[in-house]
């Protein structure tokens, strides 16, 4: 079993900054890629980064240029670096250990204008 557990969320205004953290309970998290989703209320879930093994990341399109995900195998957390926030990236963040279906609790994330 492994845990994972989200914080750094908040209200921020449009143009600001949050930077989220996903914990993970085991040392496991160091041999896998992972990824960060969010769900805005009355849509899907879709996935806003991934990171993998060795570093290389990927984003979805409306957040390149402004979110940068990293990863400190050392303390078994991934980070989400989100600048220039708008009002549409308020959602639920949520982490997850690639490939498995474990997901952390979420951190909600709300950017006003």
């Amino acid at each position: 079993q492994v845990q994972l557990v989200e914080s750094g969320g908040g209200l921020v205004q449009a143009g600001g900054s949050l930077k989220l953290s996903c914990a993970a309970s085991r040392s496991i998290f160091s041999s896998r890629a992972m990824n960060w989703y969010r769900q805005a209320p009355g849509k899907q879930r879709e996935m806003v980064a991934t990171i993998t093994i060795g570093g290389s990341t990927n984003y979805a399109d409306s957040v390149k240029g402004r979110f940068t995900i990293t990863r400190d195998n050392a303390k078994n957390t991934v980070y989400l670096q989100m600048n220039s926030l708008k009002p549409e990236d308020t959602a639920i963040y949520y982490c997850n250990l690639a490939g498995t279906g474990f997901w952390g609790q979420g951190t909600q994330v709300t950017v006003s204008s």
